[in-house]
């Protein structure tokens, strides 16, 4: 029997990013991984939408070329060979990852690791066993009962990304990120796309000015909205499909060639043996510590299948947490109340800490402030006017509650709102700290200069 310091079960970007540390930190690691290394994330998830999304913002750029003072005749997509790069960008992370193995001398098992009791794994038949055993197996597209996926006609995010045809109508189900970032893809391409929402919002974790600005843009570019509604049922019997759509005013029957579920994630936790184990699972979550730690000795689990955000970084993070407490180091607890929330549909949408109406119901006296990018030299000169960047801070003590961006670039922004409330900065400090002008960027030091009454450019 083959015998580890450390094994991962699942490689996504949780189990590969604490194997890679556990390595570096002189642990002798295996990875078990049934399908591609890099998981959902690099291979169905976070990386291939990023490659489609990116070539929905091109071929909206090629149509909108006289907006820059430039001529080209009826730009024309090719939609499978958009797919085709986004499996490409795939591969090619994935590959990486096999290379970052190998540098790190991880050893990978392919094959479906079921635990057993004893700190051992089962593949295929074969057992191995290790000091510790980190359980991150992800999830999955989560199915409705009155919405039950086919894969043709009623599909998952999988299927979205590798459709052999381009639908010439698509209802989206769900506008939290998944949703909205389909939704934009496919209306994008040229698909008549509904989206229905239950929830009165769209986005509906977002600030609720984030919100309706989100929700405005997507009218604006020709996204039927339906929110406080919610899907009955499907009859996909017909060429189309029929959906029984229920608003407060009356139901609807809708039609489309696809119906896109995008209603939550699943944790992957069947026949894995947590049951042989003994390990405990509450409301579809393994049950953990700080440290991710079962309850059972040895056993540990992190990123999606464990209560939090299921955020790639936030799996991540977890990953380097738990390995790093496996080596007796001093280690702090993560800070979930600092996760940086990321949306890659246009507009973007970018969102740390609390929300306005979080931070008045906790009791906070507020100061708000709000920076439209149509008063940004950058956003004017790049044809990106649209959204704002608004801050929230307690106006007793200056502390950052909550930072709320919609726009372009914002996912690259957020961070520096992260970083400021990881070092308890104050919006004194922000506003007095010089930002880089013309950039998007100086759109935060704007909203704090409003919500301290100093804002310039307004």
């Amino acid at each position: 029997m083959s015998k580890y310091d450390i094994i991962v079960l699942g490689s996504g970007p949780g189990g590969y990013v604490a194997a890679i540390r556990a390595s570096q930190l002189g642990f002798k690691v295996a990875v078990i991984e049934k399908e591609s290394l890099g998981g959902v994330c690099l291979n169905w998830g976070c990386i291939p939408t990023k490659a489609l999304l990116k070539s929905a913002q091109v071929f909206d750029y090629l149509k909108h070329a006289e907006d820059y003072g430039l001529t080209l005749k009826d730009p024309d997509k090719d939609f499978n060979k958009v797919v085709d790069r986004s499996r490409g960008v795939a591969d090619g992370m994935s590959k990486g990852v096999q290379f970052l193995m190998k540098k790190n001398k991880i050893d990978v098992i392919n094959g479906f690791g079921k635990l057993k009791p004893g700190k051992k794994i089962e593949v295929d038949g074969k057992e191995y066993a290790a000091d510790h055993i980190i359980i991150s197996t992800g999830a999955r597209s989560r199915e409705l009962p009155n919405l039950k996926q086919d894969g043709e006609k009623v599909i998952g995010y999988r299927e979205a990304m590798t459709l052999k045809k381009q639908p010439k109508s698509m209802i989206v189900v769900g506008s939290g990120a998944i949703g909205v970032e389909f939704a934009h893809f496919y209306n994008a391409m040229g698909t008549e796309v509904t989206i229905v929402e239950y929830l009165p919002n769209l986005v509906p974790l977002e600030d609720e000015d984030v919100s309706k600005q989100f929700e405005r843009s997507f009218k604006k570019a020709g996204i039927k909205v339906m929110t406080n509604s919610s899907l009955e049922k499907v009859d996909t019997s017909g060429k189309t499909i029929k959906a029984t759509v229920k608003t407060k005013k009356r139901e609807e029957i809708l039609e489309a060639e696809i119906v896109l579920s995008a209603v939550g994630i699943k944790s992957n936790l069947e026949n894995i043996g947590l049951e042989d184990v003994g390990i405990v699972v509450d409301r579809d979550k393994i049950v953990v510590n700080d440290w991710y730690q079962t309850n059972i000795p040895g056993y540990y689990a992190i990123g999606d299948v464990v209560p939090g955000p299921a955020l790639a970084h936030v799996a991540s993070a977890e990953g380097i947490t738990c390995v790093e407490k496996i080596k007796g180091m001093h280690v702090e607890a993560i800070d979930y109340g600092n996760i940086p929330g990321c949306t890659y549909a246009t507009p973007e949408i970018a969102s740390v800490g609390m929300t306005e109406k979080q931070a008045t119901e906790a009791g906070y006296d507020l100061k708000v402030g709000k920076f439209p990018f149509s008063a940004s030299g950058k956003a004017s000169a790049a044809g990106t006017k649209e959204g704002f960047v608004k801050v929230i801070f307690d106006a007793k003590y200056g502390e950052w509650l909550g930072c709320h961006m919609i726009g372009a670039g914002v996912t690259d922004m957020i961070a520096e709102a992260v970083l400021g409330r990881k070092l308890e900065t104050t919006g004194h400090e922000v506003l007095k700290t010089i930002h880089p002008h013309p950039t998007m960027s100086e759109a935060v030091m704007e909203a704090v200069a409003d919500a301290y009454g100093e804002v310039i450019h307004l």
